[in-house]
């Protein structure tokens, strides 16, 4: 008789190959966002309607393939709190905003 292999309820059948399928249109989304935009994470999570958790991942992804770049730093639009504006579309870094510092 052959061995059965037994999977742990709620991933019957999942494969390492049908893991990445699954995220495949979530990176996509984030991908396509962040080609045509320039936003911090909270932005683009409310935008595409990906978990901040994912858009955290999916943005590690990036920075280590060399396909994302931090524009500049900012008071994020939706949370307040300062945060990197990001973006995938490299036309886009030289649109920094310009800060006037105050003297005095």
């Amino acid at each position: 008789m052959e061995a059965i292999e037994k999977t742990p309820a709620g991933q019957q059948g999942a494969t390492d190959k049908s893991k990445y399928t699954y995220n495949k249109p979530q990176i996509q989304a984030f991908n396509e966002y962040l080609s045509n935009h320039i936003a911090t994470a909270s932005m683009v999570a409310e935008a595409t309607g990906i978990y901040q958790k994912n858009i955290c991942r999916y943005k590690r992804l990036f920075e280590k393939a060399g396909i994302l770049w931090e524009v500049y730093k900012a008071p994020c639009k939706k949370t307040g709190f300062k945060a990197y504006y990001i973006t995938t579309n490299p036309e886009f870094l030289q649109k920094r905003p310009i800060i006037q510092l105050e003297l005095f």
